[in-house]
């Protein structure tokens, strides 16, 4: 797309247990980080995705926009959970035009909620390998009222809603502008959020099937307080790795490891899933991003329960920043937290 003068945007991740505000600006080069902030929101703020207390959001809102002295207005948020569905479909070839007219019929057929109550959209993404004579179709269907409540707050906040996305789609995008993958490649991303972890797998650049997983770092929080009679911050600390004195240890391992196993094999399970029910090659890699990714050893334990690569994804790894502006260690520090944020501030006005 062209435009003759490119409208900054700022995308905005509202998750259940924080908000993250980033801004990028693309260059000949590629992009560079403008602004970065990120702000706790209390518990039960967002429960399943569905905002339960507005008037904290915005307010929480209006101080990252505050921290981050931005001026930009437009802003990317995304959605995920229960609220939301995304499946690949097959279809007879049709031009883009004649899907967007057909497109509310085709769709009951995947659809578990009433067609009235969401909003529908669609990528045609070409011609299916296996039948050439019918393409293939990303369907999208968010609940009418849930996008509903994310533009209010976002409005509420004096920011206007440009893009709501989906977060599956958001992590792709951050990927393709951070990382060379090689053409054919099938690679997996899974965002381990406080409450839900977002699977995408993507080959050739492209979702071939995304999943939610309703169980995030939260849980695994709410475990070690269950277990080691702590508070949540005590139990979140433990959960990184910052908290452990030598007397307690053998039992914080053992606590850590059955909590973070459950999170792993549900996240291998997916992965089979996609593997049995598709003819595509092997995945070669599995990309961990989201704050609940930071869990100690994960990394490790994942890669020893599916047996593939598994690397912490860098969601700055090919964006430019100027060191004095932003603090390197701090940078590593959140980078995973911030995936879904980076691929919403790649977006571009006037996008689908």
């Amino acid at each position: 797309m062209f435009f003759s003068k490119k409208k900054e945007i700022i995308g905005l991740d509202i998750g259940s247990s924080s908000i993250k505000l980033v801004e990028l600006k693309e260059g000949k080069n590629g992009y560079r980080l403008q602004n970065l902030a990120i702000s706790s929101l209390p518990p039960e703020a967002i429960v399943d995705g569905a905002l339960m207390d507005s008037a904290t959001i915005i307010d929480v809102i209006k101080d990252l926009i505050g921290q981050a002295k931005t001026k930009t207005k437009n802003a990317v948020t995304s959605v995920s959970g229960h609220s939301v569905i995304v499946k690949k479909i097959t279809l007879p070839f049709m031009t883009e035009a004649e899907l967007e007219e057909s497109i509310q019929w085709e769709s009951e057929r995947y659809i578990p909620f009433d067609i009235n109550d969401v909003n529908i959209d669609f990528q045609i993404l070409g011609s299916d390998t296996e039948n050439p004579e019918v393409m293939e179709v990303i369907l999208v269907a968010a609940k009418k009222d849930i996008i509903n409540d994310y533009v209010s707050v976002i409005m509420e906040a004096g920011l206007n809603p440009v893009i709501i996305d989906v977060d599956a789609f958001a992590l792709e995008n951050m990927l393709a502008i951070n990382y060379d993958l090689e053409g054919g490649e099938t690679i997996a991303i899974a965002n381990v959020g406080a409450s839900i972890t977002s699977i995408n797998i993507v080959k050739n650049n492209v979702s071939a099937f995304t999943r939610d997983i309703f169980k995030g770092g939260n849980q695994l929080t709410e475990e070690i307080q269950r277990q080691l009679h702590v508070d949540f911050d005590e139990a979140e600390r433990i959960k990184v790795g910052s908290k452990m004195d030598v007397a307690s240890q053998p039992v914080i391992q053992k606590v850590l490891k059955e909590a973070s196993e459950s999170l792993a094999i549900e996240i291998g399970n997916s992965l089979d899933f996609f593997q049995s029910a598709t003819t595509y090659e092997k995945i070669s890699k599995l990309y961990l991003s989201g704050g609940g990714s930071k869990i100690k050893d994960f990394e490790i334990l994942q890669q020893q329960h599916i047996g593939i690569p598994v690397e912490m994804i860098n969601p700055f790894k090919q964006i430019e920043f100027n060191e004095k502006n932003f603090d390197l260690e701090y940078m590593r520090e959140i980078g995973p937290a911030m995936a879904v944020g980076v691929g919403l501030a790649s977006r571009k006005v006037g996008d689908r």
